[in-house]
Protein backbone atom coordinates (compact mmCIF):
# COMPACT_ATOMS: atom_id res chain seq x y z
CA UNK A 1 0.00 0.00 0.00
CA UNK A 2 1.03 3.57 -0.65
CA UNK A 3 0.08 6.90 0.86
CA UNK A 4 -0.02 9.75 -1.64
CA UNK A 5 0.25 13.34 -0.45
CA UNK A 6 -0.72 15.78 -3.19
CA UNK A 7 -0.34 19.51 -2.54
CA UNK A 8 -2.60 21.35 -4.98
CA UNK A 9 -3.37 25.03 -5.53
CA UNK A 10 -6.75 26.00 -4.04
CA UNK A 11 -7.93 27.08 -7.50
CA UNK A 12 -7.70 23.44 -8.65
CA UNK A 13 -8.84 21.76 -5.44
CA UNK A 14 -12.49 21.19 -6.37
CA UNK A 15 -11.61 19.87 -9.83
CA UNK A 16 -9.03 17.44 -8.41
CA UNK A 17 -11.40 16.22 -5.71
CA UNK A 18 -14.25 15.68 -8.19
CA UNK A 19 -12.00 13.83 -10.63
CA UNK A 20 -10.59 11.58 -7.91
CA UNK A 21 -14.13 10.73 -6.73
CA UNK A 22 -15.35 10.05 -10.29
CA UNK A 23 -12.35 7.75 -10.77
CA UNK A 24 -13.28 5.78 -7.65
CA UNK A 25 -10.54 7.09 -5.33
CA UNK A 26 -11.21 8.44 -1.86
CA UNK A 27 -9.13 11.28 -0.45
CA UNK A 28 -8.85 13.19 2.78
CA UNK A 29 -8.61 16.92 2.13
CA UNK A 30 -6.58 19.25 4.36
CA UNK A 31 -6.15 23.03 4.17
CA UNK A 32 -2.50 24.05 3.90
CA UNK A 33 -0.39 27.01 2.83
CA UNK A 34 2.84 27.26 0.91
CA UNK A 35 6.01 28.63 2.42
CA UNK A 36 7.11 30.60 -0.64
CA UNK A 37 4.12 32.84 -1.36
CA UNK A 38 2.13 31.88 1.74
CA UNK A 39 -0.76 31.13 -0.61
CA UNK A 40 -3.60 28.74 0.12
CA UNK A 41 -3.24 25.13 -0.95
CA UNK A 42 -5.11 21.92 -0.41
CA UNK A 43 -3.28 18.77 0.57
CA UNK A 44 -4.94 15.51 -0.39
CA UNK A 45 -4.04 12.28 1.43
CA UNK A 46 -4.90 9.20 -0.60
CA UNK A 47 -4.23 5.62 0.48
CA UNK A 48 -4.00 3.25 -2.47
CA UNK A 49 -2.89 -0.13 -3.67
CA UNK A 50 0.48 0.07 -5.44
CA UNK A 51 -1.01 -0.60 -8.88
CA UNK A 52 -3.28 2.50 -8.67
CA UNK A 53 -0.58 5.07 -7.84
CA UNK A 54 0.14 6.04 -11.45
CA UNK A 55 -3.60 6.36 -12.22
CA UNK A 56 -4.09 8.65 -9.23
CA UNK A 57 -1.11 10.81 -10.14
CA UNK A 58 -2.44 11.08 -13.70
CA UNK A 59 -5.83 12.29 -12.40
CA UNK A 60 -4.09 14.88 -10.22
CA UNK A 61 -1.84 15.99 -13.09
CA UNK A 62 -4.79 16.40 -15.47
CA UNK A 63 -6.66 18.65 -13.04
CA UNK A 64 -3.82 20.72 -11.51
CA UNK A 65 -2.83 23.52 -13.81
CA UNK A 66 0.22 25.77 -13.65
CA UNK A 67 -0.41 29.44 -14.20
CA UNK A 68 1.62 32.64 -14.15
CA UNK A 69 0.76 35.48 -11.82
CA UNK A 70 2.33 38.70 -10.65
CA UNK A 71 3.16 39.13 -6.98
CA UNK A 72 4.60 42.12 -5.14
CA UNK A 73 8.37 41.92 -4.89
CA UNK A 74 8.05 42.15 -1.08
CA UNK A 75 6.14 38.83 -1.05
CA UNK A 76 9.26 37.04 -2.20
CA UNK A 77 11.33 38.36 0.69
CA UNK A 78 8.66 38.28 3.39
CA UNK A 79 9.93 41.37 5.20
CA UNK A 80 8.24 44.10 3.17
CA UNK A 81 11.57 45.92 2.98
CA UNK A 82 12.05 45.35 -0.73
CA UNK A 83 9.63 47.25 -2.85
CA UNK A 84 9.58 47.64 -6.55
CA UNK A 85 7.95 46.16 -9.55
CA UNK A 86 5.81 43.04 -9.27
CA UNK A 87 7.51 39.79 -10.22
CA UNK A 88 5.92 37.13 -12.40
CA UNK A 89 5.99 33.64 -10.84
CA UNK A 90 4.58 30.24 -11.76
CA UNK A 91 1.97 28.91 -9.34
CA UNK A 92 -0.29 25.90 -9.38
CA UNK A 93 0.37 22.42 -10.58
CA UNK A 94 0.81 19.81 -7.87
CA UNK A 95 3.55 18.51 -5.66
CA UNK A 96 3.11 14.79 -5.04
CA UNK A 97 4.78 12.58 -2.43
CA UNK A 98 4.35 8.79 -2.39
CA UNK A 99 5.29 6.80 0.71
CA UNK A 100 4.96 3.19 1.79
CA UNK A 101 2.21 2.31 4.25
CA UNK A 102 2.70 -0.43 6.76
CA UNK A 103 -0.91 -0.49 7.95
CA UNK A 104 -4.16 1.20 6.93
CA UNK A 105 -7.53 0.87 8.65
CA UNK A 106 -10.88 2.56 8.40
CA UNK A 107 -12.59 2.32 11.77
Amino acid sequence: MKLIFAVVNNDDSHSVQSALTKSGFQATKLASSGGFLMAGNTTFMICSEDENVDKIIEVIKNHSHKRRQFVPNSSLHGDGAHSGFPVEVTVGGATVFVTNIERFEKV
